[in-house]
């Protein structure tokens, strides 16, 4: 059952959202636009505002789904983290898209809505107030995956069950900066586009 329920969280990562959005809405295929994420900012950029919230909303209940179901079958916190990961390896490789997906960030989003709530809104607060800030969705997603861990050590520091929690926010964080890589560069050079531009 447990392996089955991993599988699952995979197959809902992998739920080509971005790419379906290109295709029923414009008809093409959102990998070879922009930066090729299948992400809700690609999506944004290329396809439309009402696409990419679409998206988005999908993606995070991509996230929060997998660990409802791991808890539905009272799977401990260990076996949550590691169906939360599967989700998001899903998310980024999907076997549906030659695996090219997008970059975790809305589906770590309801991973960790899904493991803590709290830790879940805190790190979206942040991400808010980064773009609110600057206007720029990378800086904010790279900003909310690194105080991830350190939002959940706070939250979970006098638990015992805190090392997988840490863990997943660890690996996740470090997913979601390697796959904004050029985005982190493009930063540095000043040359990352804001919200509104192409």
């Amino acid at each position: 059952m447990k392996l089955l329920i991993l599988c699952l969280g995979y197959f809902f990562g992998s739920f080509p959202s971005g790419y379906l959005a290109g295709k029923i809405t414009k008809g093409v295929d959102i990998r070879t636009l922009g930066s090729g994420s299948t992400g809700a900012t690609n999506v944004l950029r290329h396809i439309g505002k009402r696409a990419a919230i679409t998206v988005f909303l999908i993606d995070v209940m991509k996230g929060v789904l997998s660990i409802l179901l791991a808890k539905y079958f009272l799977l401990n916190d260990s076996w949550q983290v590691a169906i939360g990961l599967t989700t998001l390896i899903g998310h980024i490789w999907p076997i549906w898209l030659n695996w090219r997906g997008g970059k975790a960030v809305a589906t770590g989003l309801g991973v960790f809505l899904g493991l803590s709530w709290q830790v879940g809104l805190a790190t979206l607060g942040v991400f808010l107030l980064m773009i609110t800030l600057f206007r720029i969705v990378s800086l904010a997603s790279v900003s909310a995956a690194l105080v991830l861990p350190i939002i959940m050590f706070i939250s979970f520091y006098n638990s015992i069950f805190s090392l997988p929690f840490l863990l997943i926010s660890l690996l996740a964080m470090t997913l979601v900066i390697w796959r904004h890589r050029e985005n982190i560069i493009r930063l540095v050079k000043g040359k990352e586009p804001k919200i509104g531009k192409k």
